[in-house]
């Protein structure tokens, strides 16, 4: 029954990830609105868990949230000459307003006297804010993050990965100094990395961006990135130093202890809704989806088993109580009695929509206080089969939070030897050549001479771009070399791979 519903990766992996995404109710196309989405209430619940434990360590470091508008004028933007070149062919404009009726059709009324662009983020208006409420080196540093919606004018869109409408987070802050801004910049990036393995189980790289591939206006871009089992990379989350750039575009300054006035050091950083595709893409499998219990919306799925409608009464009187048992224990618990579906058939719909815990209890569980529990990802018995762990009912709770935190940790480590047996040093263009043949992608540690004509040419030639250039301990240790492809000098290698 699954395969008819989901394609396997194995034949055709673009195909498996719309299908696991359907299948499991997280979102669909916004079909009347060109390259946007609708999240559905599964998905839309697994992004507000990663909204509020992203929001709990924003907070616990200091930073406050705000919100800033949706319209942008669109001379801010030109006032950061760099920046606006890298969003210019993403932004949608809005040039009129107001409506009126013509001949039986609505037509547009007002010309704005300046247009404005639907917010693709929000450096430049932020900006022109932080000139207003900085002016003291006590006003420092200044640490805001928004919660908010972007509109970027993609042409090739994905669910998730990439639409014209998405949501995230972006943080913005000032400081009085260059290292304090870099300090920050690694702080929100360390953030971002505990948060994909502590609770994503998402192993990732840290690493720096190449002038090539960082933020626009940024003087440098920090990252994370992680391995999908395409082999492809997913950039997951970037932390940008500003530097002085926006501060001097929009004249934020501020009086210094010395009593000099200064431009303001800036950082921005931000994840988004992306992150459910990557969460998709690391642990699903030809049955569907898989969630970590951290993010699952439904921990506990429980489904009575009855032949009679006596025994119907028992066992879902049973599992109601149980239920009850389960969230007080602070889990979150679905029991499905619907009695116009079979056992197998409700088996299938929460498995695709990835819940990690299945409890089954039937009459003769009744009779022996027990229950039957299947994990989402179950070892197998000698014909092939799922196992099944018979549970006593005194004391479920914590059983079933043992199985949980036990699924937490197996997944992150299933990703880690993933990433792992898929991670290569190459120190040939042969070698290179042959890791990225046709759709084939690894993660690839290479030397490369540093120059941006060297990066341009093996990207034409492979298709792979050099994700990051990783942070001390992310990678092999630094070692002089020859780039692969042009054979100059290189110091170091960095991360290659074809990427999302």
């Amino acid at each position: 029954m699954a395969e008819a519903r989901i394609t396997p990766r194995s034949k055709d992996y673009a195909q498996w990830y719309q299908d696991v995404v359907r299948e499991g109710g997280l979102a669909e196309p916004a079909e009347v609105v060109r390259g946007c989405m609708v999240i559905k209430p599964h998905g839309y619940a697994i992004w507000e868990k990663m909204q509020a434990d992203l929001d709990r360590r924003f907070k616990e470091t200091g930073h406050q949230n705000a919100y800033f508008p949706l319209l942008i004028p669109l001379s801010f933007l030109a006032k950061e000459a760099q920046h606006v070149e890298g969003f210019a062919m993403e932004c949608a404009v809005v040039t009129h307003s107001g409506l009126r009726a013509k001949d039986g059709q609505l037509v547009v009324k007002n010309e704005l006297e300046e247009p404005y662009v639907v917010r693709p983020t929000s450096e430049t208006i932020i900006g022109h804010f932080f000139a207003k409420w900085i002016d003291s080196y006590r006003d420092l540093p200044l640490l805001i993050n928004q919660w908010a919606n972007v509109m970027r004018w993609e042409l090739r869109t994905r669910l998730f990965l990439r639409t014209g409408e998405f949501l995230w987070q972006e943080g913005h802050t000032a400081h009085a100094s260059h290292a304090e801004a870099r300090e920050e910049v690694q702080r929100m990036l360390d953030v971002y990395r505990d948060f994909a393995h502590e609770v994503m189980a998402m192993p990732v790289i840290q690493g720096v961006k190449t002038e090539n591939e960082r933020f626009a206006g940024a003087v440098e871009t920090r990252c994370i990135e992680a391995l999908m089992q395409d082999g492809k990379a997913l950039q997951a989350g970037t932390s940008h130093d500003l530097g002085q750039n926006f501060g001097k575009a929009f004249d934020v300054t501020f009086q210094s202890e010395t009593g000099a006035r200064e431009h303001v050091w800036q950082t921005s950083w931000g994840v988004s809704t992306r992150l459910v595709g990557a969460l998709v893409m690391t642990h699903s499998d030809d049955e569907g989806l898989v969630l970590p219990p951290k993010l699952a919306p439904i921990h506990v799925v429980i489904v009575p088993i009855w032949k009679s409608d006596t025994e119907k009464v028992a066992v879902c009187e049973a599992a109601h109580r149980i239920a009850k048992d389960l969230r007080s224990d602070g889990l979150a618990v679905k029991v499905d009695d619907r009695d116009n579906l079979r056992p197998g058939d409700k088996y299938y719909e929460w498995e695709r929509k990835g819940v990690p815990v299945r409890v089954e209890i039937g009459p003769r569980d009744l009779q022996g206080s027990s229950v039957m529990l299947k994990r989402r990802i179950a070892a197998l018995d000698a014909a092939g089969k799922p196992l099944k762990e018979k549970l006593a009912m005194q004391d479920l709770g914590v059983a079933i939070g043992r199985v949980l935190d036990e699924f937490q940790g197996e997944l992150f480590r299933r990703a880690q030897a993933f990433r792992d047996a898929h991670t290569v040093s190459v120190d040939s263009w042969e070698e290179f050549q042959a890791v990225f043949a046709g759709d084939g992608s690894k993660f690839v540690h290479a030397h490369w001479d540093g120059t941006a004509e060297t990066e341009k040419a093996i990207k034409d030639a492979t298709k792979a771009t050099i994700r990051c250039i990783p942070l001390e301990g992310q990678g092999p240790a630094p070692e002089p070399g020859r780039c692969v492809k042009s054979g100059r000098q290189s110091a170091r290698r960095v991360l290659f791979a074809k990427n999302y």
